[in-house]
């Protein structure tokens, strides 16, 4: 029995280390004014970094304040007041988000549509139907939001798995499976044994823009790296390679504007 509590209070111990690991870092965040520099700052101790950074999330609409373990709360505290100014612009500059919702207009593989929603409650389900320019949503729901979002990541799975057959079949390679997420920092990745992921808020990006990510993902079937070879095979089977590249660089973070 003595055997049996000793080892039991070995299993406790860690997890009694990392509690109060995070009270005092709780306590030590709690000592600094970090809402008077901005109430979207979020302070986040990682374990990985290396050193104090900024970094904007569009889904969440914050600017979190990344501090490594060992760095005081002090120097934290003063990193984000040097840039107060720079975190209030940064978030100031953030497309307004867009619901789901009727009247809302959204772009879908680089068109326009207006979502018109028509509530009827006598239905037994909802349908939707992608017109040349509206989204039209029957429904018995009175807030189909969920359900239209659920019709996108529809479209942008039919979307891309077109796409990365033919990038495939021009590559003489095979993925093995495709899978549509909500990720937050990522637009696509590959896998070594060939597994292809990609956000469904691709939706919102033009068609050629849809084109070079699915191409770049491909190419990783090929080379898992970012090598000149993998950049040259990108470019070999992308429809407007720089074109691509140029969108995303400049305005990937507005798909994230839009949410259910």
């Amino acid at each position: 029995m003595a055997r049996e509590a000793k080892l039991r209070s070995r299993r406790v111990k860690p997890r009694a280390d990392a509690n109060l690991l995070t009270l005092k870092r709780n306590s030590a965040i709690e000592r600094y004014p970090f809402d008077d520099i901005s109430t979207r700052l979020k302070v986040n101790v990682s374990p990985r970094a290396k050193r104090l950074a900024l970094r904007l999330c569009p889904k969440t609409r914050t600017m979190n304040l990344v501090v490594p373990p060992r760095a005081s709360m002090k120097s934290a505290y003063h990193f984000a007041l040097e840039n107060e100014e720079w975190i209030k612009e940064k978030i100031r500059e953030l497309p307004r988000p867009v619901r789901l919702r009727d009247g809302a207009i959204i772009p879908v593989f680089g068109r326009d549509r207006r979502i018109v929603v028509l509530y009827n409650e006598n239905l037994k389900y909802t349908d939707i139907l992608l017109k040349k320019d509206e989204i039209i949503v029957m429904t018995n729901k009175e807030n189909p939001s969920a359900r239209i979002k659920r019709f996108l990541i529809e479209q942008t799975r039919a979307r891309i798995t077109e796409l990365a057959e033919q990038k495939c079949a021009a590559l003489g390679r095979d993925y093995k499976s495709i899978t549509i997420r909500d990720t937050v920092s990522r637009w696509g990745s590959c896998s070594s044994d060939g597994r292809l992921s990609f956000s469904w808020r691709l939706v919102f990006a033009p068609k050629n823009v849809l084109d070079y990510v699915v191409a770049h993902e491909c190419s990783h079937l090929i080379h898992m790296d970012h090598s000149q070879r993998f950049w040259d095979l990108c470019e070999s089977i992308s429809r407007d390679f720089d074109g691509g590249i140029d969108w995303m660089r400049e305005n990937a973070h507005t798909l994230m504007r839009f949410n259910a």
